[in-house]
């Protein structure tokens, strides 16, 4: 039999967005064992000498069977998995695993249908680790009947990044669908506009764009219509994107030619900025009067830390460590049953604002 250790295991843990997971987990769990896996050894033993309690270990996710011995207690997916080999695994070893990386086509596809899972797997790669739908779900419960959701994102250009943080972008000349008066509906990306005001007090137009909250929201909450949009804290720079993605040049520029060219367009990291999210949730009260409920996200020190604390919001309820008993085994979401006081708490501690209003 397998030995298995106490550590829960990143991959990718190294990486922009999994360095700060494991600085989130470290400062919450000071004993928690942590095992960084990744391709480079020593990058990974450099931050583990950082954190302390941590070690390294050399990972291929592109190859079947990447999880070796001793079996850590539980998996934090923080890297690409496009063969779901890391997935595939920790479901044939029975180990609990968050995913933050599968977005909505590769969620239809169902990589485990078939598998009979004995540990739970959380499938948090909606935006932000899933808290966008932790807050919409926020919102709709003082509501009886929720007729619509809508999710609105500011993305700040200067706002620290890694390769993967855009990747959405290679998406956008790709129609998708949502839920829409109660039926499927495909629509494009960068159409429907709407102008929002974020927490900072800055107003924004925002575009629909594809994540993961769309198509999970409407089981989990009843809404009748659920939409995503995205929009930049530079204006300018959000209409020519728009008008890119309408005229049809942002598809005749898609593909992995011009990968380098659609990035050079929009991908420039910076030190950091906030990061701001505005989740609307519209519908009837107990009473049958209509009500509207906003819930808002932000985070200073932007998008990537949101979405470190928000796996580590997800790894909790994997683990049952927010108060709850954790998921039975098989498939969970962000939105399926979300400790929502437990997550407020983590947030705070970590510098994010969660409102409800």
């Amino acid at each position: 039999m397998p030995s298995k250790s106490e550590a829960v295991l990143i991959a990718g843990g190294y990486g922009v967005v999994g360095e700060q997971i494991a600085a989130c987990l470290r400062r919450r769990y000071p004993e928690l064992p942590l095992v960084l896996a990744g391709r480079s050894r020593s990058r990974g033993e450099a931050v583990a000498a950082r954190l302390g309690h941590a070690t390294a270990t050399v990972m291929d996710v592109t190859r079947p069977h990447p999880l070796g011995e001793p079996i850590p207690r539980a998996v934090v997916g923080a890297v690409n998995d496009p063969g779901d080999h890391l997935l595939k695994d920790a479901i044939r070893l029975g180990v609990p695993i968050v995913d933050i990386t599968r977005w909505t086509a590769r969620l239809r596809a169902r990589a485990v249908a078939g598998l009979a899972p004995r540990s739970p797997v959380l499938l948090a790669s909606g935006w932000m680790a899933g808290l966008a739908s932790v807050a919409a779900v926020a919102a709709s419960r003082p509501l009886q009947l929720v007729e619509s959701i809508a999710i609105s994102v500011l993305y700040a250009l200067q706002d620290r990044a890694g390769p993967n943080s855009a990747a959405y972008m290679d998406r956008l000349a790709t129609p998708f669908e949502v839920m829409q008066a109660g039926a499927r509906q495909t629509v494009l990306p960068f159409t429907d506009p709407r102008r929002i005001t974020f927490p900072d007090g800055q107003e924004a137009r925002v575009y629909r764009f594809d994540t993961p909250d769309q198509l999970l929201l409407p089981r989990s909450t009843g809404a009748a219509s659920v939409a995503a949009r995205i929009g930049f804290d530079s204006a300018a720079t959000t209409r020519i994107l728009a008008l890119l993605v309408r005229s049809g040049l942002w598809k005749r520029i898609s593909g992995e030619r011009f990968t380098d060219l659609r990035r050079a367009l929009l991908f420039h990291p910076g030190p950091g900025a906030s990061h701001q999210i505005v989740v609307d949730a519209d519908g009837l009260d107990p009473s049958g009067e209509a009500r509207s409920v906003r819930a808002t996200l932000s985070d200073p020190l932007g998008q990537t830390h949101l979405t470190a604390v928000g796996a580590l919001v997800q790894l909790e309820r994997l683990l049952g460590l927010d108060g709850a008993a954790p998921p039975p085994p098989g498939l969970a979401y962000p939105d399926s049953a979300p400790q929502i006081q437990a997550a407020r708490r983590t947030l705070e501690r970590f510098g994010v604002s969660m409102t409800l209003a």
